[in-house]
C-alpha cells in the first residue's frame, strides 16, 4: 500500500511527522482528502480537526487554529501559528478561552476589535468541536 508523509508544524514545534495513506482537514473552501500521489496544492486552511489515518489503521487528531497547507504527491506539509495533539487538547481551558473571546466581543469597540475577537471565537468554537471529536472515539 503506498503512503505519503506528513508534517504538521506550528510556530513552537514540529506536531507530527510521519506516514499515513490518508489525511482529511478543512480547507478554505471545504473539506481536503488527500491520498498519496495527489495533485499539488496550496491553500490555505481554516481552523479544525487535521485527521490523518496511518498505514498500521490507526488515527492521529490535530487540531489547528487555521494555517497553510501545502501537498506534493508523496508529501503533505501543514504550517499553523498554533497546533495541538487532540490528546493534550484540554476542554477547561478551551471553555475559559472562549468565554474570554465571548466577553471581548461583548465589549469590543470598533470593526477591527469586533472582527478580532469574531476570530478568536471562532477558533475556540472549532477547538472545542476537535476536543468532542477526540473524545468520541
Amino acid at each position: 500500500m503506498s503512503s505519503i508523509q506528513v508534517d504538521v508544524v506550528s510556530a513552537e514545534e514540529s506536531i507530527f511527522s510521519g506516514e499515513a495513506k490518508f489525511v482529511a482537514l478543512p480547507g478554505e473552501a471545504g473539506e481536503l482528502g488527500i491520498l498519496p500521489g495527489h495533485v499539488p496544492l496550496i491553500s490555505r486552511i481554516k481552523p479544525g480537526s487535521v485527521r490523518i489515518e496511518l498505514s498500521d489503521g490507526r488515527e492521529e487528531l490535530v487540531f489547528v487554529a487555521g494555517g497553510i497547507l501545502e501537498v506534493q504527491p508523496h508529501k503533505v506539509t501543514v504550517l499553523s501559528d498554533t497546533a495541538i495533539r487532540g490528546a493534550d487538547l484540554d476542554e477547561a481551558r478551551a471553555n475559559e478561552a472562549r468565554k474570554q473571546a465571548e466577553e471581548a466581543l461583548r465589549n469590543a469597540k470598533g470593526e477591527v476589535e469586533v472582527a478580532a475577537a469574531q476570530a478568536e471565537l471562532a477558533v475556540m468554537a472549532a477547538q472545542l468541536a476537535a476536543l468532542r471529536r477526540f473524545r468520541g472515539k
